[in-house]
């Protein structure tokens, strides 16, 4: 039975949140608000983790491991697209905490972790209504952090949808804001959209844990050298650094190091955003240094001999694929059908699939995103705080009169950012 230290008990006692404890009363998996991550990091400095994006089982078990080797501060993450309503993966906003939970029990790990939805997508007015219903049952099955991303809809209707939205979401938890759909070199985020945003929440006493940019990155992997434009990103975390808002880097995956290290250490990002490198990992594809999957000649992954899935598993992937007509950036709609098969593989299997994983976010841990050691400055922001509710970092500064829904139109329409083209950008 695995020993923990004094700190990590009181620690445990008082830093779950209420519906954590209601749902895992016995357990001793660390499972904290996004706010407590966002402080261990920010007590770093310089520094930021991986917000894993845990499309599976295997990928959430090898992220976890990652995260206990290196003492580091986690989150497990997925998207509205990808877990949400109509999701394309088994593991999703209501079954995620039970997920992680699992395994930190099952393997004794003392890390601190908080289960973030990202990109709950608002479009619309009826997608406000839902989310009205929706993002309390999230919490209700654990859910500690949230991003709403009302990106797609114009500047003012995105601080409006934010703003209508606040309620339902604790006050306790961590909370992530979006100014800029992600699309790559489109319609890049501006340092006057990010003001609007984060003034207008400021003036309803919201204060985001962290913003996300359109920054220049793309979901998916990136194919290009574009990339994450460091010096735009620095330039809105200065213009907004008074209201204490960390930034949340969104589409590592393709990015270089050397990229990713000036993001961790010249701006104010404490979240690191990577998916389809872990799913192609885990999956055994021969991936570079930036977690690109390699094609072959003949325009196909990679398949590593003896890593990853079986090779019988590899073949149906591939064959179902072939028959669905999906494109090589489609190959996550391979996750839910093919969820139980994996899991159904032999434990070497599975397991060589988590430690594929486990070596590479370790690395991103250790050496590119220098989290190294922020799991015991999250159990200090607890024992501090004496509370699993850190408060907000910020406190108000703009005036509410100058905010009403009114104002916030009319102030939307002096705006005219470039919002590049129409499209499907959702993950």
């Amino acid at each position: 039975m695995a020993q923990f230290s004094k700190e990590f008990e009181k620690a445990l006692e008082i830093g779950r949140p209420p519906n954590i404890k209601k749902l895992f009363p016995y357990s001793k998996a660390m499972i904290v608000s996004g706010k407590v991550i966002d402080r261990a990091l920010l007590a770093k400095g310089k520094s930021m983790t991986i917000a894993a994006n845990g499309r599976s089982h295997i990928v959430i078990r090898g992220a976890l491991q990652a995260a206990q080797k290196a003492n580091a501060a986690l989150i497990i993450e997925i998207a509205k697209s990808e877990g949400g309503g109509s999701s394309y993966c088994a593991v999703n906003f209501w079954n995620m905490a039970f997920h992680v939970n699992t395994i930190c029990n099952e393997l004794g790990l003392t890390v601190p972790v908080a289960i973030h939805a990202d990109h709950y997508q608002i479009k619309d007015d009826k997608d406000i209504a839902a989310a009205k219903i929706e993002i309390p049952s999230m919490f209700d099955f654990g859910i500690t952090s949230i991003a709403i991303d009302a990106s797609h809809m114009p500047d003012d209707r995105n601080l409006l949808a934010n703003i209508e939205l606040n309620p339902y979401i604790p006050k306790w938890a961590g909370l992530e804001t979006e100014v800029g759909e992600i699309k790559g070199k489109e319609g890049l985020s501006t340092v006057e959209e990010a003001l609007f945003l984060i003034q207008g929440l400021n003036a309803h006493d919201i204060f985001p844990d962290w913003i996300a940019l359109n920054n220049g990155t793309t979901h998916g992997i990136e194919a290009s050298d574009q990339g994450i434009q460091v010096g735009l990103t620095a330039d809105i975390h200065r213009a907004i650094d008074k209201y204490k808002i960390s930034g949340a880097q969104h589409g590592t995956s393709g990015n270089n190091s050397d990229r990713l290290r000036e993001i961790a250490t010249k701006t104010n990002t404490t979240k690191a955003n990577v998916a389809t490198a872990l799913q192609m990992i885990s999956w055994g594809l021969e991936v570079n240094d930036f977690g690109n999957a390699q094609l072959d000649e003949n325009g196909n992954f990679k398949k590593i001999k003896d890593a990853g899935v079986s090779e019988e598993i590899w073949s149906a992937m591939v064959e179902y694929a072939g028959g669905k007509g999906l494109k090589k950036g489609d190959y996550k709609k391979l996750n839910l059908p093919f969820e139980n098969k994996i899991l159904g593989q032999t434990k070497e299997i599975r397991d060589r699939m988590a430690k594929a994983v486990e070596d590479f976010i370790y690395n991103l841990l250790i050496n590119v995103f220098y989290a190294k050691d922020t799991a015991p400055l999250a159990i200090e922001a607890i024992l501090k705080k004496s509370s699993f509710d850190m408060g907000p970092k910020g406190s108000r500064i703009e005036n509410p009169e100058e905010w009403t829904t009114e104002k916030i139109t009319q102030k939307g329409k002096l705006l005219a950012p470039d919002k590049g083209p129409q499209g499907n950008f959702e993950d």
